[in-house]
């Protein structure tokens, strides 16, 4: 699996997966205006060098903390470590810029979503209730706090 930097060019297919993917998803606009923004790690996880992206990962850094915003992978490449790869690369990007706390969000009724966080430390530390629409779920607030992560 190749891990690479988004593209306009793979605009097109990110907003397919995340329609996909996502009840209430975000729009091709929200995606293109996070291109080449200072504090945002955007990439795409590629099964070969040129191919369409079967994943991608949004992550936003600020002072020393991130956050994985958003993260999917097609419904056709899940269990085959796309997943885990594009997790990977965004923790390899926080360590490169030094951030020593990772949080993100995910459904409560996402499994495969919450061991793969927690397959890479990733540990509730909160809820937001009624966060997610289209059913309305909660969100479980998931952190990392690793001296690793921060270069340390």
């Amino acid at each position: 699996m190749i891990v690479d930097a988004a593209t306009a060019d793979d605009l097109p297919v990110i907003a397919e997966i995340e329609r996909e993917t996502f009840a209430d998803p975000w729009s091709r606009g929200a995606f293109a205006g996070m291109l080449g923004q200072r504090g945002v790690y955007f990439a795409v996880a590629r099964p070969a060098p040129g191919a369409a992206p079967v994943g991608y990962v949004v992550a936003i850094h600020a002072g020393g903390e991130g956050e994985i915003a958003n993260l999917a992978v097609t419904q056709a490449s899940r269990g085959y470590g796309v997943g885990t790869a594009l997790v990977e690369a965004s923790l390899a990007e926080a360590r490169r810029r030094q951030c020593g706390t990772l949080f993100l969000e995910v459904r409560e009724s996402n499994a495969p979503a919450r061991r793969l966080y927690a397959r890479h430390g990733f540990e509730e530390v909160g809820r937001r209730r009624g966060y997610y629409r289209h059913p309305t779920e909660d969100a479980l607030v998931l952190r990392r706090v690793a001296m690793e992560v921060c270069g340390q």
